[in-house]
């Protein structure tokens, strides 16, 4: 009698674990999480895919001069803006770019202190309705006031234990970020994505956090396979490019675990993390300053000479 009854709980669990089954199953695919599922549709079918964003056919990916034609706006503090600022600039904060951006009657520049922080803003736009906005690249340091990039480079990953010239590591598969919204069409859930990018204020991460122990993260090298073997890279870094929707190459990233993409500025894994806080990946993080504070004086900047123009120049380039 009591084996029958074990017999009969046996097949009594038997569809729920059938079920469970299918549920973990479908978290792979994104069966369950719709609102993800509305949002990747919509971007790819408009043209919104991360390597559309990173680069428009207008202004590639950013802008090196202040050229007219130009709505400028620069996102720095109202005290340095005061202090001096591009002629016809003017003052808006990271978080109300959109707004400001109303007013724009010229295709938009958004200038920062870097050019990191612009990349955020510049993603916002392209999402938003204005695809030819650009970035200032190196922002103001290359418009006289060189301090915070000259501040920043160094060799920070030369002879450090934590740097290595191992293989990539292969890639799993994860599931995409659950989007918690009650919207259900992809232009909807698109406008409050940008907005929880832009209040994100813990985008970024400097380089001694990630060369400690590079463990804690998931780190993607974003720069070509020549480069990350003459450079090296951190212990345990993969190297997803182009990580995009369209090829799923973004569900190799654990939307559980923080995430620093790293490229030769900064510039452009500030946009890449950007997109990824839209897509809900939250954690994720930007290494600042990127190559140019790791391996700054390696001679791969002047070996591969399609890259010397991202290696800054003390004082400005």
């Amino acid at each position: 009698m009591k084996k029958f009854t074990k017999f009969l709980i046996i097949l009594a669990l038997l569809p729920m674990l059938f079920l469970s089954s299918c549920k973990e199953d479908d978290a792979a695919t994104g069966v369950d999480n719709p609102a993800f599922e509305a949002l990747q549709t919509y971007l790819i079918d408009n043209q919104m895919d991360l390597n559309q964003i990173i680069s428009t056919t207008e202004n590639g990916k950013f802008a090196t001069t202040t050229k007219d034609g130009k709505y400028i706006i620069d996102i720095r503090s109202a005290e340095d803006f005061g202090k001096g600022h591009l002629d016809g600039a003017v003052n808006s904060s990271l978080v109300n770019i959109l707004e400001t951006a109303k007013a724009a009657d010229k295709p938009i520049l958004v200038v920062c202190y870097t050019g990191q922080t612009a990349a955020r803003a510049v993603v916002a736009l392209r999402l938003s309705g204005y695809p030819n906005a650009a970035l200032l690249k190196w922002g103001m340091s290359n418009q006289g006031n060189s301090g915070p990039w000259d501040g920043n480079i160094g060799d920070a990953a030369k002879d450090h234990a934590n740097w290595t010239n191992d293989a990539p590591v292969n890639p799993s598969t994860y599931p995409a970020p659950v989007l918690y919204t009650t919207a259900t069409e992809g232009a909807v859930i698109l406008k409050e994505r940008v907005q929880a990018m832009l209040e994100n204020t813990a985008w970024s991460i400097k380089n001694p956090d990630v060369l400690a122990t590079p463990s804690n993260y998931q780190i993607n090298n974003y720069f070509s396979e020549g480069d990350w073997n003459a450079f090296g890279h951190f212990k345990g870094a993969h190297r997803l490019n182009p990580l995009t929707l369209n090829g799923s190459q973004v569900f190799n990233l654990d939307p559980n675990q923080t995430i620093v993409t790293y490229c030769y500025t900064g510039q452009t894994s500030s946009i890449i993390t950007a997109y990824l806080h839209v897509l809900g990946y939250d954690k994720a993080k930007s290494l600042l300053f990127g190559m140019n504070g790791l391996q700054h004086s390696h001679s791969q900047w002047t070996d591969n000479t399609a890259i010397t123009a991202n290696q800054w120049t003390t004082g400005g380039h």
